[in-house]
């Protein structure tokens, strides 16, 4: 099949999507990535096909300074200000122009990172197949499992249920401006959408995370097209990253990083400079990204050495310990090589992330708030001297090399497509195709051919503070 990729412009997006993408590619299928020109650089880097669209409104270099403004906040406030500032805007732009790539591709079906919230839509109005991928933790909005924009632990209990029932109403409201976004395009296209439901235009055909099933909280009521994988990654398909592997010394190496856009906390950085210039028996390699000058860091312990990136999958490889933002994508390639962690979650999904880590034994985390150098410096202490941590980080890497995450979620995509396929080719047959697009492709206009499309409860159903009778997944 051709199929049209399409994801959110950043690395820690583009990164796991590429990799999906050429992992197709190697089973003949043809793949194209479609999006603003930010992303053009990792789809060469990754052998991918590039379609762009809103160079007028998103030139390259844009998407740094677009999300610059992200970078020194925290906790709820990174969420509100992307759903209402950010969001929208790229929801705009991919509606506007992602049905007339489409067409123009060729693409027979959507690979769609499900933070490109609403995308569905331009596939939606063409009768186009898509499937939904989860490159960050996916967002349970049952209430049966915490939330994961909140560090909250698993809790079964009526008292853990109301907490999960009350950031749930925190939460919900700063959708909204997303909703008000897509409204328009979804009405002009024909389309009508239970905007109260969240999982309305949520892929019936499958909902991939790469998150392995083992390092999530049980108990999530996850509708029968939801697939746990594993990480995103194979050391291939990423622009080489020049480091200077000379002045690494031997010692027990920490990887730092707060990842690439929530990354401009100045005190984190302090804190964690601090904290491992008092353990001189260990070497901190620190990526702090651009989003600050170095000059603001002080002075530099002679046990560290800082860069603005790194090459971050081959440093994991030596390193004894993680200190990170909890980002999912280095939470699974920490454990992918079997290094436990010590988590400072800022925002987005980190929060969850961390939760899990500590649930699952392959780490602990202190709340951005909270931190204090000496107080890190314990953490880091208890992580590196127990050796239950790198243990179960170890289990983990063990879980993540046997599952394979990209062949799981290739597989998943194949079958929920080929099924896809098989099921309109027969209606085709009967006369009673689904696909009521006029002979020159553009979207149906006749009141016959805009058939209502309810994509109600293709997620999950509200079951908030009731339990499942069973877990499904």
């Amino acid at each position: 099949m051709k199929l049209a990729f399409v994801s959110l412009p950043v690395s820690g997006h583009l990164n796991p999507m590429t990799a999906l993408a050429r992992r197709l590619q190697s089973r003949g299928h043809e793949i194209v990535l479609i999006g603003v020109p930010d992303a053009e650089p990792f789809a060469h880097a990754a052998g991918l096909e590039f379609v762009p669209y809103g160079e007028k409104e998103f030139p390259a270099g844009s998407t740094a300074k677009a999300w610059g403004e992200v970078a020194r906040r925290h906790g709820l406030d990174v969420v509100r200000y992307s759903t209402q500032e950010k969001l929208p805007e790229l929801i705009r732009l991919g509606l506007e122009y992602l049905p007339t790539k489409l067409r123009e591709t060729g693409a027979e079906a959507v690979v769609l990172d499900t933070i490109c919230f609403f995308h569905e839509i331009a596939p939606m109005s063409l009768g186009m197949p898509y499937v939904h991928i989860w490159n960050v933790l996916h967002v349970d909005f049952s209430g049966l499992t915490p939330m994961c924009f909140f560090s909250l632990p698993h809790d079964t209990t009526q008292e853990g249920l109301d907490r999960n029932a009350e950031v749930l109403r925190q939460v919900e409201p700063l959708f909204a401006p997303m909703i008000a976004a897509a409204m328009p395009y979804a009405k002009k296209m024909g389309l009508e959408i239970d905007w109260s439901d969240p999982g309305s235009t949520v892929s019936k055909l499958a909902v991939i995370t790469q998150t392995p099933r083992e390092f999530d909280f049980p108990g999530a009521p996850w509708p029968p097209q939801f697939h746990y994988a594993g990480p995103f990654h194979d050391d291939e398909g990423r622009e080489p990253i020049a480091f200077p592997w000379d002045r690494l010394t031997g010692a027990p190496l920490i990887y730092g990083s707060l990842g690439t856009l929530v990354n401009g906390l100045l005190h984190v950085y302090r804190a964690i400079l601090e904290a491992v210039e008092k353990l001189p028996e260990t070497q901190l390699v620190l990526s702090v990204g651009r989003n600050l000058e170095l000059e603001e860091l002080g002075p530099i312990p002679s046990n560290a050495i800082v860069v603005r990136s790194a090459p971050q999958l081959e440093l994991l490889k030596r390193a004894t310990l993680t200190i990170t933002h909890a980002g999912l994508n280095t939470a699974l390639e920490s454990l992918g090589q079997g290094v436990p962690m010590v988590a400072i979650p800022i925002g987005y999904d980190q929060p969850g992330v961390a939760a899990r880590i500590a649930h699952h034994g392959v780490g602990e985390f202190v709340e951005v708030d909270e931190l204090t150098a000496g107080g890190l410096r314990e953490l880091i202490r208890k992580v590196s001297e127990n050796p239950r941590y790198r243990e179960r980080a170890c289990y983990f890497r063990d879980v993540i090399a046997r599952t394979r995450g990209l062949d799981v979620a290739a597989d998943a995509i194949e079958q929920a497509l080929g099924a896809n396929q098989s099921a309109n080719a027969a209606r085709a047959d009967r006369g009673r195709s689904l696909d009521l697009r006029p002979s020159d492709g553009r979207p149906p206009t006749s009141s016959a051919q805009r058939t209502v499309v309810r994509r109600r409860a293709a997620g999950q159903r509200q079951t908030r503070g009731k339990r499942p009778a069973r877990e499904t997944a």
